[in-house]
């Protein structure tokens, strides 16, 4: 074969290996699209009465573009759900690792603090319940990940602290993100600022938990 057919051929064949980066950042980028107007609805008139085509319509798409993408509103929202946990996942170790606090209790103030923030900052987060997310899996053919979180955040408070690494911190943890999952719901019920009385109740009802099972690291 004469040389210059060669380098056709080779230019030919990783060409689809060339585009293939942009394509899927242009698919990334429309998921996230169509997430963003999933949100911006959701927050307007509740997941209830969120549609697919609303959806469409605010991110100014197909109807064909968000099936592509999203078979239907169930799918949807357990996207939006579990973008949203894993956006606070990565808030939490932003600020443990930005902030070093020097104590465990500083650490889990921290991410209470993430929390608050996301549901603040984070739009279409105020529907949805994180201790429910840490319950169950997003649908029926994925094994449960019960205390995922829990699991997680006491690897790390175990290695940066003198708190044990055993299943009895794990355990508590879980405790842990019920209680707050519940007091910062109801924080942002009615004050979309969020009611600051239920926040800091969060905190002062955590530490003492904690620290009763804990004395010691305290």
């Amino acid at each position: 074969m004469p040389k210059n057919k060669t380098a056709a051929a080779e230019q030919t064949s990783a060409a689809p290996l060339v585009r293939t980066e942009p394509i899927q950042e242009r698919s990334a980028a429309r998921i996230d699209a169509l997430l963003d107007a999933a949100a911006a609805v959701v927050d307007e008139i509740g997941f209830d009465r969120l549609t697919t085509a609303m959806v469409a319509d605010r991110a100014e798409a197909s109807i064909g573009t968000v099936y592509r993408y999203f078979p239907d509103r169930i799918v949807l929202l357990q996207a939006l759900r579990d973008r949203a946990i894993e956006r606070y996942r990565q808030a939490i170790v932003e600020r443990v690792t930005g902030e070093t606090p020097e104590t465990w209790v500083e650490a889990v103030g921290s991410a209470i603090d993430a929390f608050v923030g996301m549901f603040r900052t984070e739009p279409g987060f105020r529907i949805i319940r994180f201790a429910d997310a840490e319950r169950g899996p997003v649908n029926r053919d994925e094994p449960p990940r019960v205390g995922f979180f829990a699991l997680r955040f006491a690897d790390i408070l175990a290695a940066e602290y003198t708190l044990p690494d055993d299943e009895a911190l794990t355990f508590h943890l879980e405790i842990v993100v019920e209680l707050v999952d519940a007091l910062i719901n109801r924080a942002f019920l009615i004050d979309m600022a969020g009611d600051e009385r239920f926040i800091a109740e969060a905190r002062t009802v955590v530490r003492e938990y904690l620290e009763t099972r804990y004395p010691a690291a305290a």
